[in-house]
């Protein structure tokens, strides 16, 4: 019983530890694949990667996503830095390793827009975000994908009902026998 509750006491570091490597890994890689496109592609360039399906096309993109927003950046990048610590916040309250992952996801691609729209600025936040990934309908970046996989997986934990606390082990469950939750995400997919 108390290497169960010694268990349960460490999984929230555990928790923690995941959400750093998964932001800090997709930062990175989001980072990188957009120095790669500045370095590698002039401004409008568009090169065929898999044609009619994707393009390399380098966009500096001062709006939101399909670049509506243009001309209110610095609302986007404050609306960022705000999604940023909610995202925050939850990736360390939730007890889910699934709902871990996902708000990680969450959490890179937002923060890593928003270092473009902070590192590019000429003004109060309104630099532009470096897209490069050219579907024929939009231009995005690594970081859109991290949010849409994100939305997507959040999404599926909500339809499959995955607790967001988890279930917690306490004495009073052990002493009666009812711990069944051994850190697993439970749903009902």
């Amino acid at each position: 019983m108390t290497h169960q509750l010694n268990s349960e006491r460490r999984r929230p570091r555990i928790r923690v530890a995941v959400f750093a490597c998964i932001a800090i890994i997709a930062i990175v890689i989001d980072q990188l694949t957009k120095a790669i496109a500045q370095e590698l592609l002039a401004d409008g360039e568009s090169v065929a990667v898999i044609p009619g399906l994707l393009r390399f096309t380098l966009v500096h993109n001062p709006g939101a996503s399909l670049g509506m927003g243009s001309n209110m950046t610095w609302l986007i990048a404050l609306l960022a830095i705000v999604a940023c610590v909610v995202l925050l916040v939850l990736g360390l309250r939730t007890r889910s390793m699934a709902w871990t992952v996902f708000l990680a996801l969450a959490f890179a691609g937002a923060f890593g827009n928003l270092i473009d729209r902070v590192a590019y600025a000429d003004d109060f936040l309104n630099g532009k975000v470096v897209d490069f990934l050219d579907y024929g309908w939009s231009v995005g970046n690594v970081a859109d994908v991290f949010l849409m996989v994100a939305g997507v997986g959040i999404v599926v934990l909500i339809l499959c009902n995955v607790p967001f606390g988890g279930r917690r082990i306490t004495e009073d469950t052990h002493s009666q026998g009812k711990d069944d939750s051994q850190g697993k995400d439970e749903g009902t997919c």
